[in-house]
């Protein structure tokens, strides 16, 4: 279903979009946690293996809060790829545009994408891919420390309502929010499970 704002801006590019045009049309959504998200994840890497496995893949991986059970969570699968560091970024650029996904941001060494995103709203499954050289994944670590500290992931959840109430409509301010935490918890982390993901 989409709101008044979300009406109004049918038929309208997403590319064409203002920041504050496409957060109307995507508001931050909070959900309980989902037995269905590892089985999209899974259905979704079982799509992607074939296309990306010849491009020097490394590892493919669920991260994020659908990861975790029992933490709520945007209904948005976060999936981490990593090539290896002689690998083509370009060529997998190319090869996941063509597995239906798009380019959402890019920096040195990092690309962002996703795929579920429509002019009339989110489809019934959306993906955030990012795609890495080996070794930046703090994402992994962030994940399993929320997995094996309820008391954290907890704290975690806390925080994304929060941020939730006043941020529905601002993606960038939601984000920005949550950036301490994840930078804190995420360094605690790499200590735990040093060596785990090198």
């Amino acid at each position: 279903m989409f709101g008044h704002e979300g009406a109004l801006l049918m038929g309208k590019n997403l590319s064409d979009m203002t920041n504050e045009e496409l957060w109307q049309l995507f508001p931050i959504e909070l959900c309980a946690h989902r037995e269905n998200w590892a089985d999209q994840y899974a259905r979704e890497e079982a799509r992607l293996l074939p296309v990306l496995s010849p491009l020097h893949l490394v590892r493919i991986s669920h991260v994020g809060s659908t990861a975790v059970d029992g933490i709520c969570a945007k209904p948005i699968v976060d999936i981490l790829v990593e090539l290896e560091k002689q690998g083509d970024m370009a060529a997998v650029e190319s090869a996941l545009i063509r597995a239906g996904y798009r380019v959402m941001s890019r920096e040195p060494g990092r690309i962002s994408f996703n795929r579920g995103y429509t002019e009339e709203g989110f489809t019934d499954e959306v993906f955030h891919l990012h795609l890495r050289f080996c070794g930046d994944n703090d994402e992994l670590c962030f994940r399993d420390l929320l997995r094996d500290r309820p008391d954290v992931a907890h704290q975690y959840g806390k925080l994304k309502k929060s941020l939730k109430n006043k941020h529905t409509y601002n993606r960038d301010a939601y984000t920005d929010g949550k950036t301490e935490f994840i930078r804190r918890y995420t360094d605690e982390a790499k200590e735990m499970y040093r060596g785990r993901y090198d």
